[in-house]
């Protein structure tokens, strides 16, 4: 779940979701094995809340769509700007242990949700767009909340040195690794909303 502020996405994936009600509701559940989530021992009780939220949101799914699901890695790895990953063929999931503990709440009430329907959404529809209609559905259907692509917690203590740039529309920060690359003559970026190519100010500041 990346860091730029969310998009207001209005999903509407009801007949996908009872297409998938449908598919599995004539069956008797999946017989495979449910274990437990492998996760890396919880050095903070914010951790360990994630752990058992992780759990819920999977016994949730399970319970609305009449099916099993093998439960993934869980770990506090995760670096940057993100709160959390999928790793879809790995069936893992990495949350950033420092935004977790200066957004606790948020981490349970949708950044554990949102990274779980990446996975859920692979392994019933295979290969999809990653916040497209599948996983909309069931950010919407199984856990009611709303589909949002990315978070918008405060990510100051994780951001470290930037760099400034402008374009038409203002100042741009760039990471060290960006600014590097222009400074080597290695690429260009440009603004994705005046497609202006960014220029770099005459002083650089620091976010950390």
């Amino acid at each position: 779940m990346g860091s730029h502020r969310a998009h207001d996405i209005n999903a509407k994936a009801s007949p996908m979701y009872r297409q998938l009600k449908a598919m599995f509701s004539s069956h008797s559940p999946r017989s495979q094995t449910r274990s437990s989530s492998i996760a890396t021992v919880p050095a903070t009780d914010n951790q360990s809340a994630v752990i058992k939220r992780v759990e819920s949101c999977y016994l949730q799914a399970e319970q609305q769509l009449n099916r099993r699901f093998s439960r993934p890695e869980v770990n506090f790895k995760l670096r940057g700007k993100s709160a959390g990953t999928a790793h879809l063929q790995l069936n893992k999931l990495r949350f950033n242990a420092t935004l977790l503990e200066e957004n606790p709440q948020a981490f349970l009430d949708q950044v554990v949700a949102h990274e779980i329907c990446h996975l859920l959404a692979h392994q019933l529809f295979g290969r999809v767009k990653p916040h497209g209609k599948e996983w909309q559905s069931l950010m919407v259907n199984i856990f009611g909340l709303r589909p949002d692509t990315t978070h918008n917690l405060d990510i100051s203590s994780v951001e470290g040195k930037t760099f400034t740039y402008y374009c038409n529309c203002g100042p741009v920060h760039l990471t060290i690794r960006r600014h590097n690359k222009i400074r080597r003559q290695q690429t260009q970026y440009r603004c994705r909303r005046c497609k202006q190519t960014l220029t770099a100010a005459s002083t650089t500041t620091s976010q950390a």
